[in-house]
C-alpha cells in the first residue's frame, strides 16, 4: 500500500505542476512556481501540495490566493487524470523548507561578496592536472600498457 500513496502522490504532483504551469491563466501566479512535493493520506482523500514561489513574500501570497481559487479547477483536472475512485482534496501550502534554502544560498552568496578572502577561487577545469597537461604523478593520464 506504501507504493501505491507514493505513485498517487507522485502522480498528482506531475498533474498539478503541469496545471499550475500551462493551464493556469491567472496573472497572480508568479513565474517559476514550482511544486517542490505530494504528501497523501494514508487513505488516499487529502494531498497536500507544497509549492516554491520565486520572489518575496507578496509574490508567495498572491500565487497562493490565486492556485487555492483555482483549486476547484486544478481539483477536476487531476480527477479526470487519475484512474481512481475518488479525486484527493487538494490542500496548498509554500514550502518552507525551499525557502529556507534559498535564504541559505543568498546568505553564503553574502559571505562570499563580504569576505572573499574566506573562499579559496574554484580551479578552472580538471585539478588533478598541472599546467603542462599531466597527472599529478608525472604521466599523460593514457594509464599504464595505453602504447
Amino acid at each position: 500500500m506504501r507504493f501505491r500513496k507514493e505513485r498517487v502522490a507522485s502522480a498528482v504532483r506531475d498533474i498539478v505542476s503541469e496545471a499550475i504551469a500551462h493551464r493556469l491563466n491567472d496573472p497572480r501566479v508568479a513565474p517559476m512556481t514550482t511544486v517542490t512535493r505530494v504528501e497523501m493520506t494514508g487513505d488516499l482523500l487529502v494531498a497536500k501540495v507544497y509549492l516554491s514561489v520565486p520572489g518575496d513574500e507578496s509574490a508567495e501570497g498572491r500565487t497562493l490566493a490565486a492556485v487555492l481559487h483555482a483549486g476547484g479547477f486544478i481539483r477536476r483536472i487531476v480527477a479526470r487524470e487519475l484512474s481512481i475512485r475518488q479525486c484527493p482534496e487538494l490542500r496548498f501550502a509554500i514550502d518552507e523548507a525551499a525557502k529556507g534554502v534559498r535564504r541559505t544560498m543568498a546568505l553564503l552568496d553574502e559571505n562570499r561578496r563580504t569576505h572573499p578572502a574566506l573562499f579559496p577561487p574554484e580551479p578552472d577545469g580538471d585539478a588533478s592536472r598541472g599546467e603542462d597537461g599531466a597527472d599529478e604523478d608525472g604521466s599523460d593520464g593514457a594509464g599504464a600498457g595505453a602504447d
